[in-house]
């Protein structure tokens, strides 16, 4: 089944770290990545840009644009994962070991439906085990 990995951070401790503070952050999670990708786990991957340059689109009809995300919360969605796990329970553990890489991030898991334009969704139940 596929997870959604939501990673959240203090966006503005993220940015005050160092070239070579990112770096050795980096390094640790991509110790992490290599083990997904090996274990045929990981899909796509993403940092996302800073929260100065998002839009929002939200309202009636065409919807308005308005600048950046807007939630009553010190902790920004800075990147998200993809994974193909077993189960939940094996979500939950690639949490943690993306945890021990990078502490002090916040990880939000969801299961998720792959759309593809044109094809019927998968049914999928609570295990994991598709229908």
């Amino acid at each position: 089944m596929l997870y959604a990995m939501l990673a959240y951070h203090v966006e503005a401790e993220v940015t005050s770290w160092t070239a070579e503070e990112d770096a050795a952050l980096m390094s640790e999670l991509l110790a992490v990545h290599e083990r997904l990708n090996a274990n045929k786990v990981l899909g796509p991957a993403a940092r996302l840009g800073g929260t100065a340059e998002a839009r929002t689109l939200r309202g009636p009809g065409a919807g308005m644009v308005i600048d950046g995300p807007f939630a009553e919360t010190k902790e920004q969605l800075l990147g998200l994962y993809v994974l193909n796990c077993a189960n939940e329970e094996e979500a939950i553990s690639i949490a943690r070991d993306l945890r021990r890489a990078n502490p002090s991030a916040v990880y939000e898991i969801r299961p998720i439906r792959l759309y593809l334009p044109g094809e019927a969704l998968p049914e999928t139940t609570q295990d994991g085990d598709q229908g």
